[in-house]
C-alpha cells in the first residue's frame, strides 16, 4: 500500500483498514510510508522487506519505512508541498516490489494531484504515473484503462479527465478499441470471466436515436463494436446510457465502457458510495485505490471512512489471484 496524501485521509483509513483486518477477512499488506503516521494510534513494525509483512501483520501494521523530511509540519487536513518527495518515492517503490513480484498488487491511497503539480509532477495523474513505471525506460509504456467497480457494476471509461467539449479530441476509433480489447482481456484474466459481455455506451442521449440527436454512434462506435465482433469480442452498438446500467445489473453485461467519466461514475457511486473501487486495467501489475479522493476536510476532524480501501484491499487480493490462475 502507498502512503498517499499523509495530510489527507490515508493515514487514518489505513489504520481503521488494518483495525478491521480481522473482520473483514484482510490478506496481509504493508505500507510504505513514514511510521510516525501511524505509531501513536496503533502498533507499528517496521520491516526491510515485503515478506516480512505476513510475520506481524496479525500483532502490528507492518510498514516499510520512507522519511517524510517535514514530518514536523503535517497538519491533518492541511495539504504540503513539502510532502511531494515522499509521495512519489511511495509510489515508486511500491510498483517496483509488484513488477518484481514481491507483492501480490499495489493499493494506492489518495493523492492530490494539483499539490505534486506545484512540485513539478509531469504527470497526467495517478494511473498515469504508475503506467510510466510500468513502461520504464526501454520499454512501451501501457495503456491504462480505469475501471470502477462497486453496487453490482464494473464500468470501464473510453475518457477520463477532460472537458466534456474535448471528448470527441480523445474518443477515436482506434482509443476506443484498444479500451474495449484491454477491458475483455481483463475480464478475462483478473475477474475469471471466461465468455466476457461488453457493452458500449452512447455518447449522445438516447444513443444518438439513429443519427437525430448526433452521429457519433453511427460514425465512430458501432463501426468498432462492429470491428471488434469480427475478432471474437462481444459487444454490442452504442446503448443508451440511461437504460445500459440497469441492464448490467440484470446480468445481461459483465462490463460497461462508458464514454465519459460522470456517466460513468454516477451509477457506481450512487448504487455504492461508500464502497467503490477504481483499479487499473492494462498494467502488468495488479493496482486498486479507494474510489475518492484525499478527503482533507475529513481527516481535518477525523471522521474518515475506510470502506472504500477496504474493498479496494479485497478486490486487489481477488484479482492478484485469479491473474495467477491463469498465468498472466
Amino acid at each position: 500500500m502507498t502512503m498517499g496524501a499523509p495530510a489527507g485521509c490515508g493515514p487514518q483509513i489505513t489504520i481503521a483498514a488494518w483495525e478491521g483486518r480481522k473482520q473483514s477477512g484482510l490478506h496481509p499488506f504493508f505500507v510504505i510510508a513514514d511510521p510516525r503516521l501511524f505509531d501513536q494510534q496503533v502498533p507499528v513494525q517496521t520491516i526491510d522487506s515485503p515478506n516480512a509483512a505476513h510475520q506481524c501483520f496479525a500483532n502490528a501494521l507492518p510498514v516499510l519505512p520512507i522519511r517524510i523530511d517535514a514530518f514536523d509540519m503535517l497538519i491533518a487536513g492541511t495539504p504540503s508541498g513539502d510532502f511531494a518527495a515522499a509521495i512519489i518515492k511511495s509510489i515508486e517503490m511500491a510498483t517496483a516490489f509488484a513488477l518484481r513480484g514481491e507483492a501480490s498488487g499495489v493499493v494506492t491511497n489518495p493523492i492530490s494531484k494539483a499539490v505534486l503539480y506545484e512540485q513539478g509532477f509531469a504527470h497526467a495523474g495517478h494511473t498515469e504515473f504508475i503506467a510510466s513505471l510500468c513502461g520504464g525506460s526501454e520499454k512501451t509504456i501501457p495503456e491504462p484503462v480505469m475501471m470502477l467497480v462497486g453496487g453490482g457494476l464494473r464500468v470501464a471509461l473510453a475518457t477520463i479527465h477532460i472537458p466534456l467539449l474535448k471528448v470527441l479530441e480523445h474518443l477515436t476509433p482506434e482509443k476506443l478499441a484498444e479500451t474495449a480489447r484491454i477491458t475483455h482481456r481483463a475480464l478475462l484474466n483478473d475477474f475469471n470471466i471466461s465468455t466476457p459481455r461488453l457493452a458500449f455506451t452512447g455518447l449522445n442521449p438516447h444513443a444518438g436515436e439513429s443519427g437525430s440527436i448526433g452521429t457519433e454512434e453511427l460514425d465512430i462506435i458501432n463501426p468498432v463494436a462492429s470491428t471488434l465482433r469480427a475478432e471474437g469480442l462481444n459487444i454490442t452498438d452504442a446503448r443508451s446510457a440511461d437504460t445500459v446500467f440497469h441492464d448490467a445489473l440484470s446480468d445481461q453485461f459483465d462490463a460497461v465502457i462508458a464514454m465519459t467519466h460522470d456517466q460513468g461514475l454516477i451509477p457506481v457511486k450512487t448504487l455504492d458510495m461508500w464502497g467503490g473501487v477504481n483499479t487499473t486495467l492494462g498494467l502488468p501489475i495488479i493496482r486498486t485505490s479507494p474510489d475518492h479522493g484525499t478527503a482533507y476536510e475529513a481527516a481535518a476532524t477525523g471522521i474518515c471512512r475506510s470502506d472504500s480501501l477496504v474493498a479496494a484491499l479485497k478486490l486487489a487480493a481477488e484479482l492478484a489471484e485469479n491473474r495467477a490462475k491463469a498465468h498472466v
